[in-house]
């Protein structure tokens, strides 16, 4: 494609993400994880609803009491209404096994370690030219993902080391050289290599330290997930999200570590479809699309093997509403429900598969109220 035809990033200004007007501070939204609080919200719950997030919280003390995984994906909002510190409750505590969510839930998390606010006007700044326009955030972000993939991270691995790290290590040109010219180098090493000489090349990064403060990490999934162990990916769309429009912005880098991500989703799915949880809120395009292909990507493996895995419990949160129990299967093409397009993509996939109508706050602040704080185990009791 000629050159010409191509939007030249390099012309847009940028402003500091510091002068940005932002719609959501983590003082107003942070969900506290005492017990108490969290069983007022499961007591608020219709009995139909609560006996919803019962069975689900059921389903994960028996996966756990087994040893088989949880994975829980998300949509922004989730980070965007104060869940990180909750969900890294979770899997603190062992709730969780995975965490996964889409480019927009990293975007929202590492502004929040950073400065504790995140969310911007796009009807105000959009037709300004300045949605999106936040030098820190572009810059970070992308970085994060040219140093990890040299590294060989994943997406969100790249992004909770950085915040870890406040900042990361830019290798230097003389290295990075090395690396090119060395014949033993892997090529997906040596490619990434390649990008990064050429962002340094242009201008965009320097050599040695960026510094970048995280003084709200301890409200940053990312961080906690990086410190607990557990794998956090990230599953993208480029030009879906902010940061593209930076011109430090890689499609290789992204892709690299995006792929890296899959692939770590794909093995816990694979795990997941032998007895485990999978819990999709508030993502109706990401979560269906990606649990659909590494389903199928496990199916594949174990009929190669000859296994036959023992199937698996899925819980779909949304706020969309609808009358079809899907417990019961697929309904007719004369059901409304019939068109609730990411609902048929779990259902088809086998296993067990039940839509909770429910805002993302009050599950998992329910679901916390049942399992957390050791409430696993007396659940389980309870229930058997």
């Amino acid at each position: 494609m000629d050159e010409r035809v191509l939007f030249d990033r390099r012309r847009l200004v940028f402003a500091p993400l510091s002068t940005r007007r932002n719609l959501v501070s983590l003082a107003e939204i942070a969900v506290p994880t005492d017990i108490e609080g969290a069983r007022d919200t499961l007591d608020s719950l219709p009995r139909a609803l609560r006996a919803g997030v019962e069975r689900c919280a059921a389903a994960i003390a028996g996966a756990r009491n087994r040893g088989r995984p949880v994975v829980c994906a998300f949509g922004a909002h989730a980070i965007k209404n104060g869940l990180g510190p909750l969900l890294a409750a979770f899997a603190e505590t062992g709730l969780v096994n995975h965490f996964a969510t889409n480019g927009a839930g990293v975007i929202h998390d590492w502004e929040i370690a950073h400065q504790g606010a995140t969310s911007e006007d796009v009807r105000e700044n959009a037709p300004a030219g300045r949605f999106g326009m936040w030098e820190e955030t572009g810059f970070s972000i992308n970085a994060a993902l040219l140093v990890g993939a040299w590294r060989g991270s994943g997406y969100g691995e790249s992004v909770g080391d950085f915040i870890a790290g406040d900042g990361t290590e830019v290798p230097s040109a003389d290295e990075l050289e090395r690396t090119l010219r060395d014949p033993a180098s892997p090529h997906d090493k040596a490619a990434a290599a390649a990008d990064l000489l050429d962002a340094i090349a242009r201008g965009l990064l320097k050599e040695g330290r960026i510094v970048t403060a995280h003084p709200y990490k301890e409200a940053s999934l990312h961080y906690r997930a990086r410190r607990a162990g557990l794998p956090f990916t990230s599953h993208p769309m480029i030009g879906h999200d902010i940061i593209y429009a930076h011109p430090l912005s890689s499609g290789a880098a992204i892709g690299r570590t995006a792929e890296r991500d899959f692939l770590c989703y794909a093995a816990s799915i694979a795990e997941v479809a032998d007895g485990g949880v999978y819990l999709s809120v508030g993502s109706a395009v990401m979560s269906p699309m990606i649990f659909e292909k590494s389903f199928s990507m496990a199916m594949n493996l174990a009929r190669t093997e000859g296994r036959s895995p023992r199937g698996h419990d899925v819980f779909v949160v949304d706020i969309q509403e609808g009358d079809w129990d899907w417990r019961n299967g697929e309904p007719p093409p004369t059901d409304p429900g019939y068109y609730r397009r990411f609902m048929k993509t779990f259902a088809r996939m086998g296993g067990r598969t039940e839509y909770l109508c429910l805002d993302n706050r009050a599950f998992f602040l329910s679901l916390w109220a049942l399992l957390g704080a050791g409430g696993e185990s007396r659940y389980r009791e309870e229930r058997t």
